[in-house]
């Protein structure tokens, strides 16, 4: 690792932890010694970044300390690619389109020697087989989830019957044969995953959720794991 990737590395660490972060975790990450660690602290302090902290006790990192954007290390390009490689795989033409054109920006404004890892990239995402239903707009949905706003979807169910339903969107959830709506469903008082390319007709209402956004996630969160456990149980 050079060594500008190595001191960045080390505030990227600490600035993604509350909590002092030791010389031996930091050369753990880094794979160098503690020495070097030390070292490298005492250079990012001598060019005034906020380290506070000393050996043995660990690092923080001051509050309101701001990094240049966009200095990317080469493995978070490769995370980067790698994600949008897999987004453009969907079967949704606004998310894929959105992807390349978040690499096609990366690239433009990235260090010269680090154009190659998005000219020639060393990851790969398998190609799907590309025999996904076709979905719903993704893009009302997203909205009604950012915004916070119900969804009134007219829906058909695996039998063939259909309904009308109300629903308070939570995420959007992407697989390689299908894509899944997850919603809390005021008919049925629970949350439900609707098949988009079951999905008829889709308006996005003006009434807000009854809840918070990140309320009702957690809520979900918390039906999730619970219907882990009954399911694991039951098995």
């Amino acid at each position: 690792m050079r060594r500008t990737d190595q001191l960045f590395q080390i505030i990227q660490i600490l600035r993604r932890s509350p909590r002092p972060v030791t010389a031996q975790r930091l050369a753990d990450e880094l794979e160098v010694s503690k020495r070097t660690v030390y070292r490298a602290v005492a250079d990012l302090i001598g060019q005034r970044v906020p380290i506070y902290g000393e050996p043995g006790l660990g690092y923080l990192l001051g509050p309101g300390y701001e990094m240049p954007p966009l200095m990317l290390t080469p493995d978070e390009i490769d995370a980067i690619v790698l994600g949008a490689q897999m987004v453009s795989e969907l079967r949704d033409p606004a998310l894929a389109g959105a992807a390349n054109d978040v690499i096609a920006k990366l690239a433009a404004v990235a260090p010269e020697h680090l154009h190659g890892h998005f000219a020639d990239p060393g990851v790969a995402a398998k190609p799907s087989a590309n025999d996904a239903a076709d979905a719903a707009d993704s893009r009302a949905m997203r909205v009604a989830i950012h915004s916070g706003r119900k969804l009134r979807l007219r829906y058909r169910c695996a039998d063939g019957t259909r309904s009308e339903r109300i629903v308070w969107p939570v995420a959007l959830g992407y697989a390689q044969t299908h894509f899944l709506l997850i919603a809390w469903c005021e008919s049925k008082a629970g949350f439900r995953h609707f098949r988009t390319e079951r999905i008829l007709t889709m308006d996005v209402l003006d009434a807000p959720i009854g809840v918070r956004r990140g309320e009702l996630r957690k809520r979900w969160v918390r039906w999730r794991e619970a219907e882990r456990q009954r399911l694991g149980e039951d098995a």
